[in-house]
Parts: C-alpha cells; sequence; structure tokens
C-alpha cells in the first residue's frame, strides 16, 4: 500500500502539468542543417537553439524524456523561446554545423568533444556555444529555470549555479 501510495505521489505532479511526447512536442523537426536553422531561429524571434546530445538507452536520457521534457508547460516554454534539437552521438545521420561545414551526428559530437549524456548545450544565433550541461537536470522546475537563465541573458554574467542559488534566496 505504501509503494502504491509512493508511485501515485511521484506521478501526481507529471499528470498536474500535463504530458505530451516530447519527440513531438519538445524537439523541432531537424532538418540537418545548423545554420539553416540559426538563420530560421533569428527570424522567428528565438533567443538561441538547444541540442540534446543523446544516445540509445540513455538512462539520464530517459528520465529527461519521461519526466521533464514531456511536460506541456516545459515544451510550451522552450518552443517559445529556443529551436530545440536532438542530436544523437552514435548518430549516422549527416549535419551540417553552425559554419555550414558536413558532419555525420557522431563526428559532429565527437568535433564539440560531447562524451556524456544527456549534454545539454546551447548556442546563441551566431552559433556560438553559451551553456552546456552535462548530465540530467533534477527536475522540471530547473529545467525551466535553465530555460530562464538562458532566455534573460543571464548567462552572460553568471554561472547557472549562481543565477540558481541566487533565485532560490528570492523564493521565486
Amino acid at each position: 500500500m505504501l509503494f502504491f501510495l509512493a508511485a501515485l505521489a511521484v506521478a501526481l505532479p507529471a499528470q498536474a502539468a500535463g504530458t505530451r511526447d516530447p519527440e513531438q512536442y519538445f524537439f523541432n523537426p531537424n532538418t540537418g542543417d545548423l545554420k539553416a536553422e540559426m538563420a530560421d531561429a533569428r527570424n522567428g524571434g528565438k533567443k538561441a537553439i538547444l541540442l540534446m546530445f543523446e544516445q540509445e538507452g540513455c538512462p539520464g536520457c530517459i528520465y529527461m524524456k519521461r519526466n521533464v521534457l514531456n511536460r506541456i508547460d516545459v515544451q510550451k516554454f522552450y518552443r517559445d523561446k529556443f529551436l530545440n534539437f536532438s542530436v544523437d552521438i552514435f548518430g549516422a545521420v549527416p549535419i551540417k554545423d553552425f559554419a555550414g561545414r558536413d558532419f555525420t551526428e557522431k563526428s559532429y559530437a565527437q568535433s564539440l568533444h560531447v562524451t556524456g549524456t544527456p549534454t545539454f548545450a546551447f548556442y546563441d544565433l551566431e552559433g556560438n556555444e553559451i551553456v552546456r550541461i552535462v548530465g540530467p537536470v533534477k527536475d522540471a522546475a530547473e529545467f525551466l529555470l535553465l530555460g530562464e537563465f538562458i532566455a534573460s541573458g543571464a548567462y552572460k554574467s553568471s554561472k547557472f549555479a549562481e543565477y540558481k542559488s541566487k533565485r532560490k534566496k528570492r523564493g521565486s
């Protein structure tokens, strides 16, 4: 009985927020051309581009998709502020980087020294990496806070850990 109640307590917050398939509602359709996507992001008023580097069977990736990226509030915020793409660190799919150079997903991840998954890499609208987080975040609230950190431009003057600490102290 206690196990059932504990499971219910964990499931209820996700249900209260509403959930949907992250492949369809969090990630944008990927053309494989990040240079063109960067132009689309600029024209669409986006703040940055998020690349989630992942691999099949990655426990942290599965956690993020089942508990964070599936939430409607997270999907709406990230789709409004960013273009979001998934990159398989072992993938053979062709991809052009922000400079228009040709890679496979695997060789692109290697060129960026991505070794752990999930890795969340945010890029400004000039194609420069501005923030990289390796590993899953704690929960949806922290991932939304990460998005606010990027969208507000706070990354220009502080680290995410400092930003998060200040926000907790303020109670917001």
